[in-house]
């Protein structure tokens, strides 16, 4: 038997491993500036708009292709072994990632393929934290483990963006550097405490359903990204044929993938846990809400690194450090809420916090969408300190319920699969939030840039030749906390105009405050659909299954309820034999036809 401690020696180091993972991702995301600027990569850039876009979702799109694949292979060679080996793959790539010798577009090469190599690490983490969790705990306190787990998580990516602010200031390697002691004691830790306590299922690897998985999935995110691009003269790349191609042929290898699932004997994508409606929808809320945080993230670092933050006097330098700090209560609202959730979830049921929580995520998306672009802080920080709530009241709740609707020989595969849609709806929420985004500001940017820059005196046509330029470059300069009118206008025009217009030109304030518009344009469209997308992922949430699944953790308090109930049953039985004792027969009793029926009580009674 294991020793008492072990369970929370299994949630401290799994706990570590998801924290490392999660943080690493957004690390990345604050500090792209610094990054850009250390590796001489200019954001305007004709094409570099890729290099920004695969920084940021090939970490993403690689671990939401692989966690169902390693989930599958812990279930069949062991989830602590696959674990153990994320660790120090995710160790290794930290110290690579920090040695980029490289500058320009190469420089950039280098930091993504060794960023795709280390989620291959971070996916084997995040696969199997959650099985190696579920078998060390007991039923009861496996919502109560889960939530710290998932919170940390989920605050990890929130962390990150504080951590990557500091860092950044200081030396845009020192992102990665953060990473390796940490990883170092997270891998020697794990290999000497970590053993496996679940089920292992033997099992041969599903070949064609992992490529096409893979394929098809890779395919269709990556077209995604593309999508986000301009082509042909269009604001964006919809229209492309490389980009078409990735979304019929990626949805139509997914296709064959489904049927593929049906006929092997050992799939890696066990489709017959979706017959579970608490599995089924439990993952629909996962994806819907990862979609709405997501984009939620990316619109705040928008909102705040490229508008907000320099209106307020912020160098351009100095914003992704304060944008980390300023987002800091939507972090505490993850801290505050998601242990106490996974806790009273344990008592009350999962079904209700989960739902609850998408709820109030959707209040604290209405009243952001109800602020001016240039909002007053204590409001706009009440409402993501409400918003991070929501999102801890959900994470915990909705994967212990995902968790205990699979029979114990499947968790691994189950904890993949509710990692890829949670990580697939991060990639999603670029794709989908950027591209409404983008279409906001091209029906406004234009006439705000033409307006704006004729305004202090630059010529009507150089400024209907900025404000035909595709929004997104646009976008991404404000994501990037880069004031580009400098780069677009040029020396000439800026030496031609008066000191005091060329020095506003290129001040804080005004290129947030022309873009400040159209994007809140942008952002009233996004906030509604984060708003849709809660709502009806709350709603999923209420849904369960009718029966329990054999196996389940469902299965056995439905079992055990019914052993009580048996038992209680016997114990009413022997209550009764003591109350009314009955003498035992010793003989069959004579029948009573043709008896007289005596009238001595104690005859009667005999």
């Amino acid at each position: 038997m294991d020793h008492p401690r072990y369970k929370w020696i299994a949630l401290s180091n799994t706990t570590l491993g998801t924290l490392l993972a999660t943080i690493n991702s957004s690390i990345v995301l604050i500090s792209l500036p610094a990054i850009f600027k250390g590796i001489k990569v200019d954001p305007l850039g004709a094409g570099n708009v890729s290099y920004l876009l695969w920084m940021l979702m090939g970490y993403m799109l690689v671990t939401a292709v692989l966690v169902v694949t390693l989930g599958r292979m812990g279930d069949m060679y062991g989830r602590v072994k696959i674990y153990n080996a994320g660790f120090a793959i995710f160790t290794v790539c930290s110290v690579i990632l920090s040695l980029d010798p490289f500058n320009g577009g190469s420089g950039a090469l280098w930091l993504i393929g060794w960023r795709v190599l280390q989620a291959v690490g971070g996916a084997m983490l995040m696969a199997n934290s959650a099985a190696i969790i579920t078998d060390a705990f007991p039923t009861r306190q496996r919502g109560m483990a889960l939530g710290v787990n998932i919170v940390s998580a989920l605050a990890g990516s929130f962390i990150g963006l504080v951590l990557g602010g500091v860092l950044a200031e200081w030396d845009w390697r020192s992102i990665f550097w953060v990473n390796v002691p940490v990883g170092v004691i997270g891998t020697i830790w794990a290999y000497r405490s970590l053993h496996d306590t679940g089920v292992r299922r033997k099992a041969k690897i599903d070949w064609w359903g992992n490529a096409t998985f893979a394929i098809g999935l890779t395919a269709l995110l990556a077209a995604i990204t593309y999508g986000i691009q301009p082509y042909g003269g269009h604001t964006m790349g919809w229209t492309n044929p490389w980009v078409l191609t990735g979304l019929i042929g990626g949805t139509a290898v997914l296709v064959a993938f489904g049927f593929i699932e049906t006929k092997v004997a050992e799939p890696m994508f066990p489709l017959k846990l979706f017959r579970n409606l608490a599995f089924t929808s439990g993952n629909a809320a996962n994806l819907l809400a990862s979609i709405a945080r997501g984009g939620l993230q990316f619109m705040l670092i928008i909102w705040l690194q490229g508008i907000w933050l320099p209106q307020h006097g912020y160098t351009y330098e100095s914003t992704p450090l304060w944008a980390g700090i300023y987002l800091v209560p939507m972090t505490i609202g993850f801290l505050v809420a998601g242990p106490l959730a996974g806790f009273l979830s344990d008592k009350f049921g999962p079904r209700l916090f989960a739902s609850g929580g998408l709820v109030v995520m959707a209040a604290s998306f209405f009243g952001l969408l109800l602020l001016p672009g240039n909002f007053n802080y204590p409001v706009f920080a009440v409402l993501i300190f409400v918003n991070g709530l929501g999102g801890g009241l959900f994470a915990a709740p909705n994967t212990s319920l995902v968790m205990s609707s699979v029979p114990a020989n499947m968790r691994g595969a189950a904890s993949g699969m509710r990692a890829t849609f949670q990580n697939s709806g991060m990639v999603l929420s670029i794709g989908v939030f950027f591209s409404l985004m983008v279409a906001g500001l091209a029906n406004s940017l234009p006439g705000s840039l033409s307006s704006g820059l004729t305004a202090q005196g630059v010529p009507a046509a150089t400024a209907n030749t900025i404000a035909q330029l595709p929004p997104v470059g646009t976008l991404f300069a404000a994501f990037l906390g880069f004031n580009p009118i400098s780069q677009l206008l040029g020396p000439a025009v800026l030496g031609a105009l008066p000191q005091a217009n060329a020095a506003k030109l290129t001040g804080l304030e005004f290129f947030p405050q022309l873009i400040s518009k159209p994007f809140h344009d942008g952002l009233v469209i996004v906030f509604w659909l984060a708003i849709a997308m809660a709502l009806v992922g709350a709603a999923a949430s209420l849904i369960k299954d009718r029966k329990p699944v054999a196996g389940t953790e469902t299965e056995s308090a439905a079992v055990e309820q019914t052993g009580e109930f048996i038992a209680h049953e016997a114990e009413l039985q022997a209550e009764l034999a003591d109350a009314v004792p009955v003498a035992p027969m010793t003989a069959i009793p004579e029948p009573l036809e043709d008896k007289v029926v005596p009238d001595d009580p104690a005859s009667l009674t005999k």
